[in-house]
């Protein structure tokens, strides 16, 4: 089993939808299921189906975040030092072409979110990125095209 990295950030909101799932969501479904139930026949009750497939979303996605829970090597970001990007880094980028300022941080999979800054660390950017410093230059290849990148600051936060 390999382990995944992830900052604590990351990790608690893993727990914390698991337990979501756990306490909320699941006797929430099994009291549908029971309602659903109470209006008899079953082959025909499409509250009862759509009942069952919440349920059996809900419990595919709290096996899935238990895993990633097992898997995690937890990863504190405000440890972290240096002046090469690394997992956990915040990074500062300037695209050559547009002059647009840009800032990611590198985090783990499930905690990945590029609408906040949030890349993972297994991303096109991420791995473009990894190693370098500032004043380097990075092209990074995107689904849009191939990007030019200047790293202007690098930091763990």
């Amino acid at each position: 089993m390999d382990k995944m990295p992830i900052t604590a950030k990351g990790f608690a909101a893993l727990e914390e939808e698991l337990k979501h799932r756990q306490q909320v969501e699941r006797p929430r479904i099994i009291e549908a299921i029971a309602e659903a139930r109470a209006h008899g026949d079953l082959s025909e009750n499409a509250e009862y189906h759509a009942a069952k497939e919440n349920q059996s979303l809900n419990e595919g996605r709290i096996l899935e975040l238990e895993s990633m829970i097992a898997r995690a090597d937890i990863i504190d970001v405000a440890r972290l030092t240096g002046d090469k990007i690394k997992f956990g880094a915040t990074v500062k980028l300037v695209d050559e072409d547009t002059e647009q300022e840009r800032i990611y941080q590198i985090v783990g999979d499930p905690e990945a979110d590029v609408k906040s800054g949030r890349v993972s660390i297994s991303s096109p950017v991420a791995r473009a990125l990894i190693g370098k410093g500032v004043g380097d230059t990075v092209e990074v290849s995107t689904p849009g095209g191939g990007k030019s990148y200047e790293i202007v600051d690098v930091a763990f936060r």
